[in-house]
């Protein structure tokens, strides 16, 4: 039987809070929320087993919220987390959430912040704290941080901060907090060492699983995409021309790809930043805040920091690369179609990969749909439309600059040749600026290499991924057989191995590079 959908308006919830919930666009409890709120609420002590993307932090920030004594400025409920992006994530929901409750402060507290900037805030008064489990030791040690007044603990992902070794941690923690007091725990799976710790710790606990298939990803519409590795860039480069999102994230598995991944974007004229291990805290932090105030539009990041992103109206995630673990599927895709939004997840998968992409079928329960990469000419359908979307918004909303240019323009010319001329300028500005380094050098495989000569060049507006995406797409050929790329300003030469000649000059036969027809020569110089 299928269960009936429960609104946050139903709740035993404050006004201010349900007031809170509607503005951030929160309608819909998901099903951890409708199971876990009114536990926490009655004060029982709670095993939630759910993973991420199913709403944990409402499941158990909104009973606190409802706990706390606004009038006492003391830390009334502690919870703990693995890192420092989850911690901040936390902090910020809550903060929506008690965007209509007065004098109701939480803090989070991680390494790579200045220990003395949370000592000053501690000092001011919170009554809710979120942190990772060392920087809480680090506190409890200097006596900035007294947890006598502590009426509810949570552990979230307490899987993963055992994983990363914080058992010791968690247990002194534990042991500091009064005994009469209320524990929650949630992770996304249950071993010997999180049963042994609840059955210590916890105090005839309720227990809430919730199924894979109630994991809340049916609002995210999911697409794979087979290709050939060679062609991954400019697949990525025509997914945010078509749906041109303002807010994107590019998931890889590795830093270095990340590295070079923002090295293309950026130099194609796109607004990218990193988000990796290697990058420094305070930068993480400056990044996130750029991406949430739209000031870039494409972060591409590692799945060390997936649980901590947290961005509002996130309309695209594209796994660059295929997850190495079924769960990180869902940790990634889950930063999209949040609070109602509908979000679109593409997946690039080469070869065997189609293999991982079943097993995550079935560990999800997810609908992922075979889909294509996107031509060239839908590419420039989709941008006439955009142009001709952002004209027509001018003309309805009478918004007319400029009058006195017109003027002069119809002093010698026809007003149809006007309008020609003018949307010939738009559609150049339009397009992307050249890229920088024109030529490239890729390792090839033995044998004897031919230079062969394109009649397009800087002035068509070619880069090197355009020529490498072309032939790749067309002749079958990989991307480490073409050899060095030189790009002028009207043709162009490629080196490629003797054996591919004839499958290049023939596959590339009658067809197009970036909308351009195509004539190949073998070079005679």
């Amino acid at each position: 039987m299928e269960e009936k959908n429960i609104e946050f308006e139903e709740l035993e919830i404050s006004k201010e809070t349900k007031r809170a919930l509607k503005v951030a666009g929160y309608i819909n409890a998901t099903p951890i929320q409708q199971k876990a709120i009114p536990c926490i609420l009655q004060g029982e002590d709670l095993i939630g087993q759910s993973k991420t993307g199913t709403g944990k932090t409402a499941s158990y920030g909104l009973p606190i919220i409802e706990k706390i004594e606004p009038k006492e400025k003391t830390v009334q409920a502690i919870i703990l987390c693995p890192t420092r992006e989850l911690a901040v994530q936390i902090s910020e929901e809550i903060k929506k959430f008690t965007k209509y409750k007065e004098n109701i402060k939480n803090l989070a507290i991680y390494g790579g912040q200045s220990i003395e900037t949370q000592i000053r805030a501690l000092k001011k008064g919170v009554q809710i704290v979120i942190g990772t489990p060392g920087r809480v030791m680090d506190h409890m040690r200097r006596k900035t941080l007294k947890l006598n007044n502590v009426k509810i603990v949570v552990l979230d992902e307490a899987d993963e901060m055992l994983n990363m070794g914080f058992e010791e941690d968690i247990e002194t923690i534990l042991k500091d907090v009064p005994e009469q007091r209320q524990t929650v725990l949630f992770s996304a799976t249950m071993n010997k060492k999180i049963l042994g710790i609840a059955k210590k710790y916890l105090n005839n606990p309720k227990n809430i699983k919730i199924k894979s298939e109630e994991l809340t990803v049916n609002n995210i519409e999911q697409i794979s995409i087979n290709i050939k590795e060679a062609m991954k860039e400019e697949t990525l480069m025509r997914l945010i021309q078509v749906y041109n999102p303002k807010k994107a994230i590019v998931f890889c598995n590795t830093k270095k790809k990340v590295d070079n991944l923002i090295e293309g974007l950026k130099a194609s004229g796109y607004k990218a930043e990193a988000l990796h291990g290697d990058i420094k805290q305070i930068q993480r932090d400056r990044i996130m805040k750029k991406m949430k105030e739209g000031i870039f539009q494409i972060l591409v990041a590692t799945d060390v920091v997936a649980r901590g992103i947290d961005i509002q109206d996130l309309e695209l995630v594209i796994n660059y690369d295929v997850p190495q673990e079924e769960e990180y599927y869902v940790h990634r895709i889950g930063r999209t179609g949040r609070n109602g939004n509908i979000g679109k997840a593409f997946t690039f998968v080469v070869g065997k990969e189609k293999n991982k992409i079943n097993s995550i079928k079935k560990y999800a329960n997810a609908k992922i749909r075979e889909g294509k990469v996107p031509t060239l000419a839908e590419i420039n359908k989709i941008q006439d439309k955009i142009i001709i979307e952002n004209i027509q918004e001018i003309i309805d909303k009478n918004e007319f600059e400029h009058q006195e240019i017109l003027e002069e323009l119809l002093k010698n010319n026809q007003l149809e040749d006007i309008v020609k001329a003018l949307l010939t300028k738009i559609y150049r500005k339009n397009r992307k600026k050249e890229e920088v380094n024109s030529e490239i050098t890729i390792k090839t495989k033995d044998g004897e290499m031919v230079k062969l000569f394109f009649n397009l060049g800087r002035k068509d507006n070619i880069k090197v991924k355009d020529f490498v995406g072309s032939i790749a797409a067309n002749s079958g050929i990989s991307g480490q057989d073409i050899g060095k790329i030189n790009i002028l300003d009207k043709f162009s030469f490629i080196e490629v191995s003797q054996k591919h000649v004839q499958d290049i000059m023939q596959g590339m036969k009658g067809k197009q590079v970036k909308g351009k027809d195509c004539n190949i020569e073998i070079a005679k110089n």
